[in-house]
């Protein structure tokens, strides 16, 4: 147990601990039957030295749990606090949002929705882009395909459905749409790893992420993430999460929704 445990930790700093022990065990068991290996040793010696197997590792003992509009205070902010004020300010117009532990899409979609609601036809004037990424790369894949099962969209209103999904009621399907999916960009990113990504973010969402890091981790975390955010960008984290030591560095704007401190 301890070997799996510090494998999962070296792949992808996430910390599993007592409590995870059965779904860990569920999901390696499965891809130890898939590799045709017979035991977790064979498995654990073979993903040392496999680097193709990695991948399917780490999308086996990730946990991926969204919805559209998930914690709906914070599209709120956006809708009623932050898209107004972008509007009124002299600025750039230019957008950078960062969706940090995307899932399956959910979120930078729902993103995406609020953003053209609230900007409507002064979206054409701006240079707007929504940046998806999550460890996992088959929810990343799925993100990008936009598509979903429809019982997915039940809880919307009839009109945000109509607008921005396009329904296949033969396989019970919908799709987002075109204007939608041109403004979220998707990539798989190990958020322990150097990023990738050039120039600075207006807002940060990562929300329920940091809760599978340990503390020290979760620290660093959330001080790359103020490197990254503009002087009085927001950063939005889960419920159930909180900044720590990092919270000096922000000043409170809602539920869980911080301002980066200029």
């Amino acid at each position: 147990r301890r070997q799996r445990q510090m494998c999962i930790r070296d792949s992808t700093g996430i910390v599993l601990d007592e409590r995870k022990r059965e779904m860990v065990y569920r999901r390696l068991m499965r891809r130890t039957r898939d590799t045709g290996l017979g035991t977790f040793k064979n498995y654990l010696n073979y993903l040392k030295n496999s680097d193709e197997e990695l991948p399917s590792f780490i999308n086996a003992i990730t946990t991926n749990l969204t919805s559209f509009f998930r914690e709906k205070h914070h599209f709120d902010f956006l809708k009623r606090e932050f898209f107004p004020r972008v509007l009124r300010q002299p600025s750039d117009k230019r957008l950078r949002i960062w969706s940090a532990g995307c899932s399956t899409g959910e979120e930078p979609y729902s993103i995406a929705i609020t953003m053209k609601e609230a900007m409507g036809n002064q979206l054409e004037h701006w240079d707007c882009k929504i940046l998806a990424t999550d460890l996992d790369s088959d929810v990343v894949a799925h993100g990008k395909s936009g598509i979903y099962k429809a019982e997915r969209v039940d809880g919307l209103e009839k009109k945000l459905i109509k607008r921005w999904f396009m329904q296949n009621q033969k396989d019970q399907l919908v799709k987002t749409s075109e204007e939608l999916q041109a403004l979220i960009t998707f990539k798989q990113l190990n958020l322990l790893t150097k990023w990738p990504m050039r120039g600075m973010f207006d807002v940060i969402f990562c929300r329920n992420v940091v809760i599978y890091f340990d503390k020290a981790t979760q620290q660093k975390l959330f001080q790359n993430y103020y490197n990254v955010l503009k002087p009085g960008g927001y950063l939005i984290i889960g419920h159930s999460e909180g900044l720590g030591e990092m919270q000096s560095l922000f000043t409170t704007k809602g539920k869980t929704v911080f301002q980066k401190t200029v």
